[in-house]
């Protein structure tokens, strides 16, 4: 069965947030990652994510300690930000890490029942 639009804008909203969020911190601990190319990062993995929603997250985190940011004084107001994984930030994502493994094993180990149709 496929998702109907309203059932796919609750899960983004409910559920794939989360796993946004873990790209995020993912790709900031490869390297520094601007706002633009996260956004076509995630659009690359099928997520539909604004950049309304975007900016306050990388914010959100940012302010949480997860993330740390800087932009390049020599170019002005308009310089892009670049986003580097706190010391917090990679312990948030080896904790997230451990979760998703284990319910991948669940996933993937268990029979999952499939509702009776009436």
């Amino acid at each position: 069965m496929k998702l109907d639009p309203d059932d796919s804008k609750a899960v983004n909203r409910e559920i794939l947030l989360g796993f946004w969020k873990v790209h995020i911190l993912h790709h900031a601990a490869e390297r520094p990652l601007i706002g633009q190319w996260m956004l076509r990062e995630l659009r690359r993995h099928g997520y539909d994510v604004s950049p309304g929603t975007l900016y306050p997250m990388l914010k959100r985190m940012e302010e949480s300690g997860w993330l740390r940011s800087e932009t390049d004084p020599g170019r002005g107001p308009k310089s892009a930000r670049r986003y580097y994984l706190t010391e917090k930030g990679q312990a948030v994502l080896d904790h997230v890490g451990r979760q998703v493994e284990e319910l991948r094993r669940e996933l993937t180990e268990s029979p999952v029942s499939k509702p009776e149709k009436t």
